[in-house]
C-alpha cells in the first residue's frame, strides 16, 4: 500500500495511458497492419501505458530534505 501512495501520479499515468493507446488503436489503428504501434491492441495498449506513466512521473516530487546535523558532521 505504501508504493501505491509514493508512486499515485505514475500509476495513474500508466492506467490512463493504457486507457488512451487501447481508444487510438480502436478509432484511428492502422489499416494496412505495417505500423509497429498501431497494428495491435496490446502494442497500442503497452505503448500508451509507457508513455503515459513516464508523462505523469514528470511532475513527482522529491521530497528529500537533509538535517542541519548531518550537514554539520561531513564538514
Amino acid at each position: 500500500m505504501n508504493f501505491l501512495k509514493k508512486n499515485i501520479l505514475t500509476v495513474s499515468g500508466v492506467a490512463l495511458g493504457a486507457l488512451a493507446g487501447f481508444f487510438y488503436w480502436k478509432y484511428v489503428g492502422c489499416l494496412s497492419g505495417t505500423c509497429m504501434i498501431t497494428s495491435k491492441p496490446v502494442n497500442s495498449t503497452l505503448y500508451g501505458a509507457l508513455m503515459g506513466g513516464l508523462f505523469f512521473s514528470i511532475f513527482k516530487s522529491d521530497n528529500k530534505t537533509v538535517n542541519k546535523s548531518s550537514k554539520e558532521e561531513g564538514k
